[in-house]
């Protein structure tokens, strides 16, 4: 068992067909140009992504969801591990709203349990 699924609190489900935009935040706050990734797997805590493009781990991340039924903008999240994966780079983030008591947001938690319930069902 490896360090990053020793950390999970909760089950991933696959989800490779939710596409993610991903856009790292860059000095206040301003976005640097977006890219594409592959979801492939998830949690209400986090996920696993399949990236063109190495992150360092600590980078900050704004990301956007879509899929059937699902469209969730603006979620914060935190680059946890980055290595070299198929035809790019597996990295793992955390979503920011678990990581901060003061950045907690009832909002996105309650879009990120939809989203981990609609995969937790198609996985049954």
């Amino acid at each position: 068992m490896s360090d990053s699924e020793d950390r999970r609190l909760k089950d991933r489900y696959a989800a490779s067909c939710l596409g993610v935009q991903v856009r790292e935040r860059g000095w206040l706050k301003k976005a640097k140009p977006s890219f594409q990734a592959t979801c492939l797997d998830l949690n209400r805590y986090g996920m696993a992504l399949l990236c063109p493009r190495h992150l360092e781990p600590g980078t900050n991340l704004l990301m956007d969801f879509e899929g059937k039924y699902i469209n969730e903008s603006k979620v914060c999240a935190r680059v946890v591990e980055c290595r070299p994966f198929q035809t790019g780079y597996r990295v793992s983030v955390q979503f920011s709203y678990y990581l901060n008591k003061k950045g907690y947001s009832r909002a996105v938690d309650n879009a990120l349990s939809r989203i981990e319930g609609f995969y937790n069902h198609l996985a049954s």
